[in-house]
């Protein structure tokens, strides 16, 4: 059975995939999209974390026939050149380290600024708990957001 999914702006058909597969598995093998990230599986950590209708949703669990009825982003549909205001935030704030957990990181952001442009750190806190960082860069992610926040209101 053939499947549609609208990813990153643009209508896509996947053929002959099993509507159980997880959408992270789709969207790594079957449309080379290799930005999500793979960590526990089982919706734990946020790491596979894309966005559905602009709601943060872990890709690991997320069967494939749940993901053909809104629009997904993924890390390499957020901007075409990195100019995204909570990417250039990011670099900004030199947040990254080992840089593994950072598309969930970046999307929870992205999808937490959209409902709440001017974020209190509990805010900030309370809706980034769901995406772990090993490297602990919690204080810079912190400040990326309110630095991110401030270019989204120019």
């Amino acid at each position: 059975m053939d499947l549609k999914l609208r990813v990153n702006g643009e209508e896509r058909t996947i053929k002959d995939a099993d509507p159980s597969m997880p959408l992270l598995w789709v969207l790594r093998d079957l449309l080379g999209l290799t930005g999500t990230k793979y960590s526990c599986g089982i919706a734990q950590c946020g790491t596979c974390i894309v966005l559905l209708d602009g709601a943060p949703i872990n890709s690991c669990v997320l069967p494939l026939a749940a993901a053909t009825r809104g629009e997904i982003t993924t890390i390499e549909g957020l901007s075409k050149d990195g100019t995204h205001a909570v990417q250039e935030a990011w670099v900004d704030e030199d947040v990254s380290q080992c840089g593994f957990c950072q598309p969930g990181q970046i999307l929870t952001a992205v999808a937490l600024l959209e409902k709440n442009p001017d974020p209190t750190d509990q805010d900030i806190d309370r809706e980034m708990s769901d995406v772990l960082c090993r490297c602990g860069t919690y204080p810079r992610i912190r400040n990326a957001i309110k630095n991110a926040a401030g270019r989204m209101k120019k």
